[in-house]
């Protein structure tokens, strides 16, 4: 068989991400049909750049769900004759699942493709949810901080201050180094930030259906049966079934991310409070009889949400950027990891003689980064509108 043109690699690939494309179009389509029932979502669409910023990011989306469809090749797996071999290549002996290696071979005769649609899964796989729960631990901090004030603002500003201070990069790379995974530090930190999300559920259900006892007791028993089965899988991996459990490495990787992302949340959530605690449906809320959480977080956080969606996409984008950086230092998920920093990092060693390697999976990693940027800035362009 003769190398591919790059004509030819482009159609194969575009025909490759075909349940990509379709999963677009049906998304843009029920979306721009239904944009006037839908909110600040909605809205999203009558902003070309957040349009554009919403469509390469769900691009990426798709194509870390629908991988296994997409991929060529194991991203695994060696072939024997294809190391380094440039995009186009042939196999040496055609008959298995593809014939030709897109992108071409990396330095362990990989196929680069399948390596970079398979990373977007590893990448998405844990900067959304981390990020959420950094979210999550922010804003049950950064409420009380804020709406409350004094000593317990002074303590928490102080705490979050401390871990700000240190530069991002070296607070990363000393929370993941080998010598810290060996310790119960890893265990303990997520046994603490792991509790976040349970707390702020129950305290939110608590302040809400508290008239409605009843109602209140059923939900809070589903909440908290649910949370703490989630809770003890992930923090203790003591889940029996396996659905709520991590691996050593990727655990580690996830409490950093959401320790080092928590404080600036904080920051932001206690910022917004203490300017909308002052507020005439606040002091409406007061007169009712309604509690302090039940204003906080039923009455402040959601006039609060433009911001905060705006900064969880930037956050998103920054998270994605400091896991390939934590790749590319060998202390992502695992070493044979098809993630776009141990992939660029593979690479980078034959940079200027087979540059492919590592150039494939940078345009991919600054892609979902320029995505979710342009993302933010829709957001942040309608949501000012509100």
């Amino acid at each position: 068989m003769e190398p591919l043109g790059w004509i030819e690699i482009i159609g194969r690939m575009a025909w490759q991400f075909l349940p990509v494309w379709i999963a677009l179009a049906a998304l843009y389509a029920v979306s721009i049909a239904t944009k006037r029932r839908t909110g600040l979502y909605g809205r999203l669409f009558d902003s070309p750049v957040g349009m554009i910023g919403f469509g390469i990011v769900m691009f990426w989306v798709f194509t870390a769900i629908f991988a296994d469809q997409i991929i060529t090749h194991n991203p695994l797996s060696q072939v024997s004759g294809m190391k380094n071999v440039l995009p186009g290549t042939p196999m040496k002996a055609p008959g298995g699942s593809y014939d030709w290696y897109l992108l071409g071979g990396d330095n362990l005769a990989r196929d680069v493709f399948s390596r970079m649609v398979m990373g977007a899964r590893r990448v998405l796989a844990i900067a959304p949810a981390a990020t959420a729960f950094a979210f999550i631990m922010g804003i049950s901090l950064g409420l009380p901080a804020g709406y409350f004030g004094g000593k317990l603002d002074t303590s928490l500003s102080f705490l979050a201050n401390l871990v700000l201070a240190f530069p991002v990069i070296l607070l990363f790379y000393l929370l993941v180094t080998p010598e810290i995974r060996e310790t119960a530090i890893p265990g303990t930190m997520a046994a603490i930030l792991f509790i976040f999300p349970l707390l702020f559920v129950t305290v939110a259900i608590n302040s809400r259906w508290f008239p409605k006892p009843r109602q209140r007791n059923v939900m809070l028993a589903v909440s908290l049966g649910l949370g703490l089965w989630a809770y003890a899988g992930l923090a203790f991996n003591a889940d029996p079934t396996g659905i709520w459990s991590m691996e050593p490495n990727l655990l580690n990787v996830f409490v950093s991310v959401v320790f080092v992302n928590s404080p600036g949340v904080f920051r932001i959530v206690r910022g917004l409070v203490m300017d909308l605690k002052s507020r005439d449906y606040v002091a409406a809320g007061q007169t009712r009889g309604e509690g302090p959480w039940y204003l906080m977080i039923w009455e402040i956080l959601p006039n609060a949400r433009g911001p905060l969606i705006v900064d969880f996409c930037l956050r998103i984008g920054y998270t994605t950027i400091l896991l390939g950086t934590l790749g590319f230092f060998g202390l992502g998920v695992s070493p044979e990891s098809p993630d776009w920093g141990s992939t660029i990092n593979e690479g980078r060693r034959l940079l200027s003689i087979f540059p492919h390697p590592a150039i494939v999976p940078a345009v991919a990693l600054m892609s979902l980064v320029l995505g979710l940027n342009l993302l933010a800035d829709g957001l942040r362009e309608e949501s000012l509108r509100d």
